[in-house]
């Protein structure tokens, strides 16, 4: 009642910050995951000389950072099943216990961790049988394939450390334990940044693995959390307890999950299937466009997941507010978390457009066609910030009000009908310097449709909803 009342009746700027700081804390963690392997591969040397499509050397940390970015795509189907199982199982979790209904938050997250062991079989199978493939299948040769091949299948293989870190954190979380799955996340993600020079670079007497010790150091820092995890529910979490001798098998219970859960894989898997799109269409046209877009696409989780951490204290606040029917506070808390998520997208906007020669140093490779192709892509992909923070934040009132569908279409016509097919298109056109403007492009697409559906929603849904205050 304490949470509910705090929802209902704190400043709504205090509540906004209280509950977004933590995760957008937590937000930024997980982007060190992405981004820390590839600042210290891009340090990787090798003897072997390798020239590109112009007579120009290309660096070993050039091949591995785009290495890295092949694998991404695939990484992000692990962590589509991963997170998408989580939010059902919270979901159905959180709702048990308002319900007072012990036995099924139990039995919900016992089910989550099963069928966590049980999506991990599906990596398991892509990085014993098919590591190889996914990665040549983006138009990956030579080092590159070598590369990406090696670091896919440890990740893949070796991928029940993620499952279950995700699993762990969700249930702190869904029992309004959020600060110490930051910790959790924290420390895994500092264990990460320690092992990854250790094992790339064999310090301290380690062997000397190279990109693998990149995948290695990964998957330690998810081990050191998954712990951390196991511990933090077992000992400091008393509104869940995990007794698999009293577990028994309930597909309703698992059709609850998914009932939630596969939503949110599909959305999660609609940015898999557009990265593994754009991989393709860049190496055809450089090989060093690949890195380019990898080194974007780490660079801009600095920025974007801070808004994700707004939008995701933002749906809470809607949704109890909207069934509270108090539309003062929902709408007072949408206007500032759209205030601080353009303020936050500015700096991102500045950044790519004053010093996209600095970002792009961070992952120092050596290699002039980094630079030389990266600093133009960045400041026309930069333009996109303009549009995105408006349709991040009314994402989370289409699901705060019970319209999630709205922010699943928005995002799949982002990604699948609109980025892929005009990257596809203008580099046909223009080339390589053509296909960057396919992200404004998009970004402006899904912004009409964000305006279009918000409409919809203030006219239909807000527009009738009585004010109590």
């Amino acid at each position: 009642m304490a949470a509910e009342n705090k929802m209902g009746t704190m400043p709504v700027n205090r509540l906004l910050v209280s509950m977004a700081v933590p995760l957008m804390i937590s937000n930024l963690v997980q982007a060190l995951y992405n981004i820390v392997d590839s600042i210290f591969v891009s340090r990787i040397t090798s003897e072997e000389v390798v020239l590109d499509a112009a007579g120009n050397v290309v660096s070993a940390g050039t091949d591995a950072i785009g290495a890295l970015g092949l694998a991404f795509p695939i990484q992000l189907v692990i962590i589509a099943l991963a997170m998408g199982t989580s939010v059902g199982v919270g979901s159905l979790l959180s709702r048990s216990l308002g319900e007072g209904n012990q036995k099924r938050a139990n039995s919900s997250a016992m089910h989550g961790i099963v069928l966590m062991i049980l999506s991990y079989g599906i990596s398991l199978f892509i990085g014993v049988f098919l590591a190889k493939a996914c990665i040549a299948g983006q138009g990956a040769t030579g080092r590159t394939l070598a590369y990406g091949t090696t670091y896919l299948r440890i990740v893949c293989c070796l991928s029940l450390a993620v499952f279950m870190e995700i699993m762990f954190e969700r249930l702190l979380q869904s029992t309004g334990r959020s600060v110490l799955a930051m910790v959790a996340q924290m420390v895994g993600a500092i264990i990460n940044v320690i092992m990854d020079p250790i094992l790339i670079f064999g310090l301290f007497g380690a062997p000397k693995l190279g990109v693998a010790g990149a995948a290695y150091a990964t998957v330690f820092g998810q081990i050191v959390a998954t712990i951390l995890g196991i511990y933090f529910n077992v000992k400091k979490n008393p509104d869940i307890q995990l007794h698999f001798k009293e577990f028994s098998w309930d597909w309703n219970v698992v059709k609850n999950i998914y009932v939630v859960g596969a939503p949110a894989i599909i959305l999660q898997g609609a940015g898999s299937v557009m990265n593994f799109g754009m991989n393709a269409i860049l190496n055809s046209l450089h090989a060093t466009a690949v890195a380019v877009f990898t080194v974007y696409y780490k660079l801009q989780s600095f920025f974007f997941m801070p808004m994700f951490g707004l939008n995701n204290a933002l749906i809470p606040i809607v949704a109890y507010n909207y069934g509270a029917k108090k539309k003062h506070r929902l709408k007072q808390a949408h206007r500032l978390a759209m205030i601080y998520s353009f303020g936050l997208a500015m700096i991102g906007f500045g950044a790519f457009e004053l010093i996209p020669d600095v970002l792009i140093r961070i992952f120092d490779t050596g290699d002039a066609s980094l630079l030389s192709i990266g600093v133009p892509a960045l400041r026309i992909i930069g333009i996109h910030y303009l549009a995105a923070w408006y349709c991040i934040i009314t994402g989370g009132v289409f699901q705060g009000v019970g319209n999630g569908i709205y922010s699943m279409i928005n995002s799949l016509s982002r990604q699948l009908v609109v980025l892929l097919p005009a990257a596809f298109i203008l580099s046909k056109l223009g080339g390589l310097d053509a296909v960057w403007w396919s992200f404004p492009i998009a970004e402006v697409a899904s912004m009409s449709l964000t305006v279009y559906f918000y409409t919809r929603i203030n006219r239909n849904i807000l527009g009738a909803l009585p004010d109590t205050e």
